[in-house]
């Protein structure tokens, strides 16, 4: 019951992320229900000690999907991978409820550590395609990663994260409505800082052709004084 049960939850996941299918018959040739049900009995044999077979099942998903999610990650419901193609979940990555990942995404360690080794995606995050989080720090909850950044550092709760290296560009108090889990609602940090040096650069501009003007009238003022000394002279 908890096989056909599990298989119901994954068609209603994909059937309301993904506009593109439209019929349940579909989503049996969606590569994230494919990898899932693969990992879902690779991480049952894992959890037994079975680390061989659980590879070897692991494996043949990730050469059926082109996703590769190793039999130890620990993943929670309503997991959602748009399209999947070059996804890679490492060993000790931990993700909670409600996580969308697009394609091209690595949840993986940067080859130093030891034990936990890969990152914490916590409930309700949204990771971009092609973004890299790479190290053992944790994604807060409700977040936004964009597309190709590179997260380096633990991430704040209800933050948007966008750049190489990654970097916190908006943070609020507010979980993240489903509508807004896209890919494209981001802010340009670089745009901004380009429309700040604009905004500082005309705010110089017109100082200093205030002071030129200051500058004339002062000499017009000191010429007229000094013909004016001349005469008295």
């Amino acid at each position: 019951m908890g096989f056909i049960k599990g298989i119901r939850d994954e068609i209603r996941l994909i059937r309301e992320r993904d506009p593109a299918i439209h019929s349940s018959l579909e989503v049996f040739l969606y590569p994230s229900f494919k990898v899932m049900l693969h990992y879902r009995l690779a991480h049952k044999l894992y959890l037994k000690g079975h680390y061989f077979l659980a590879r070897w099942v692991s494996q043949r998903g990730a050469r059926k999907t082109g996703i590769e999610i190793h039999p130890g990650a620990q993943i929670g419901e309503g997991f959602f991978i748009d399209h999947g193609n070059g996804v890679i979940i490492g060993e000790t990555t931990v993700i909670g409820n409600n996580v969308t990942l697009y394609q091209g995404v690595t949840l993986g360690g940067t080859g130093k550590e030891h034990g936990k080794r890969h990152p914490t995606i916590e409930d309700n995050v949204m990771i971009s395609a092609g973004a890299k989080v790479l190290g053992s720090f944790t994604i807060g909850e409700n977040s936004k990663i964009g597309a190709g950044s590179v997260v380096l550092n633990p991430v704040p709760p209800n933050s948007t994260v966008v750049g190489v290296p990654g970097r916190v560009v908006k943070r609020n108090n507010t979980a993240l409505p489903r509508e807004e889990m896209n890919q494209v609602d981001l802010p340009d940090p670089v745009k901004e800082d380009i429309a700040g040096l604009q905004s500082a650069n005309s705010v110089l501009t017109n100082r200093l052709l205030t002071l030129e003007e200051e500058m004339r009238e002062l000499k017009k003022e000191l010429k007229k004084e000094q013909e004016k000394n001349h005469e008295n002279l």
